[in-house]
């Protein structure tokens, strides 16, 4: 029997291995990490993440060829094939502090898995790292190999969140990178047994190792390209009259442009983009490409104008002052159907509108009260590192309630931001909420999942990304 370790249980770690487990049934999938509390919430009713799908996947096959343990050695020992998806944070201190991946993580587990193997392994990075890690890696196993021999291949993962399991049974693409030696293509072939269980062979590809490595930096670069690029044009529509929607509609219809991630909002977030591109600017500059690497940092700036652009739109829209106001904040996760929240506009918007001391009632299905505090409370990138790392939450944020549902979250309010395109915030009851609310009362749709004029008909002064301006908000200026 093939066995099969993969080292984090996290947001890549728990959904792939349980879709392999199920579509490979004569595997033995086993994911391991140091963290107790994570693997016994794997080992429970209660995953450690939310995912639609995933609960019925691993319901399937735990117990039966899926495991979860905190016994890292002994499985990474007995294994034939080793995912390794461990954290590659931002560094925040040193050489390439702020853009540079920090790799403290994957180093580790390479000696650890140089330390305790007796027989060959075949050695899988999940991860997204920068180009050139195999390399690393492959000589921190060569040189404590004690006779042993290691292949690295590149697998990196393409997943959304909200949609990663859909993802994993349909991926577009399978890519697999690897050396371009006998060993090596024996070692991509073994992988590529695995994914055609249920992958078609013509959506399998396979590369050299460092194709593989850059070609998931630039899909998160290319794809966050895209928002900044709608985004940009968002402001000019403001400007101009014209509706973001129209205008990447018409554009969308181009089949060369297609259209995804057009859909103009308060910015992008989660785990990836931002860490990516910062990678891919520092491999740039590391290369002597000062220009290339400027090129990619000013899809961040847009990112960050257009945050702060949301931010400035509701305080001058208020009387230039939100101090003492309460302000309702709807959704908190970087975007629907996940409760991650790493690298959320919510929280430069949030932080944003305390800077001016607003109130704020933040209600999020899927979040908790604890993670929002920490969110608001935490410096930037230290949410990459694993949680007993991390400093202690202080006792959080006074100016901060959370609520238990929208309309907790609204009562009082002098605003709503929608900050998260959960679908419930297109069908709440806006005119219970109006009449619940202190006058004039604000929408600001940072999603826009409002529909504008009935929401201007109940009487709300309604500002949507994009889209022409309420009379209201028509001399008053977008950026501070």
């Amino acid at each position: 029997m093939v066995k099969i370790c993969c080292i984090g249980a996290g947001y890549v770690g728990g959904p792939t291995m349980a879709v392999i487990a199920l579509n490979c049934p004569s595997i033995e999938v086993v994911v391991v990490d140091i963290s107790v509390t994570r693997i016994s919430a794997w080992n429970s009713d209660q995953l450690p993440i939310y995912e639609p799908g995933l609960n019925e996947v691993v319901k399937q096959c735990k117990g039966r060829n899926l495991f979860f343990s905190t016994d890292i050695e002994k499985h990474v020992s007995e294994a034939d094939i080793i995912f390794v998806s461990v954290n590659t944070p931002t560094k925040t201190r040193g050489l390439g502090a702020g853009k540079a991946a920090d790799l403290t993580y994957w180093e580790s587990a390479a000696r650890m898995i140089a330390d305790v193997s007796k027989s060959n392994k075949i050695v899988v990075e999940k991860s997204t790292v920068p180009v050139k890690t195999a390399e690393a890696i492959e000589r921190i196993l060569t040189h404590n190999s004690k006779g042993i021999k290691y292949q690295i291949l590149s697998n990196p993962e393409f997943l959304a969140e909200g949609t990663a399991i859909q993802d994993l049974f349909k991926p577009d693409r399978v890519l697999i990178g690897g050396r371009e030696t006998p060993d090596g293509l024996k070692a991509i072939q073994a992988l590529k047994d695995v994914y055609a269980h249920w992958v078609p062979e013509d959506r399998i590809i396979t590369t050299n190792l460092w194709s593989a490595e850059l070609s998931k930096l630039a899909a998160n670069a290319f794809l966050a390209q895209r928002i900044s690029s709608v985004n940009a044009m968002s402001a000019l529509c403001e400007a101009t009259g014209a509706d973001v929607s129209q205008v990447s509609h018409a554009v969308g219809k181009d089949s060369r442009i297609g259209p995804k991630f057009l859909n103009a909002s308060v910015g992008f977030g989660g785990s990836c983009f931002q860490k990516d591109i910062l990678n891919l600017v520092y491999i740039c500059e590391c290369n002597g490409l000062a220009e290339v690497a400027n090129y990619w940092k000013q899809v961040i700036k847009v990112n960050d104008y257009q945050k702060n652009r949301f931010v400035n739109r509701v305080v001058s829209s208020m009387f230039n002052t939100v101090s003492g106001k309460k302000i309702g904040i709807m959704g908190f996760a970087f975007k629907k159907d996940t409760g991650d929240t790493r690298e959320t506009p919510a929280i430069d918007v949030c932080k944003g509108l305390l800077g001016d001391k607003a109130r704020l009632s933040i209600y999020d299905p899927q979040v908790t009260a604890d993670q929002i505090q920490r969110d608001l409370t935490m410096n930037k990138f230290d949410w990459d590192h694993p949680i007993h790392l991390q400093p202690m939450s202080p006792t959080g944020v006074k100016q901060v309630s959370i609520a238990w549902d929208a309309y907790e979250a609204s009562k009082d309010a002098h605003a709503l931001c929608i900050l998260t395109e959960w679908d419930e915030f297109k069908t709440l009851d806006y005119r219970r909420i109006f009449d619940n609310m202190q006058k004039p009362a604000f929408v600001f749709d940072g999603r826009n999942v409002v529909n504008v004029e009935m929401l201007r008909d109940i009487g709300f002064i309604v500002y949507s990304i994009g889209k022409p301006l309420d009379p209201w908000l028509k001399n008053m200026p977008a950026v501070a």
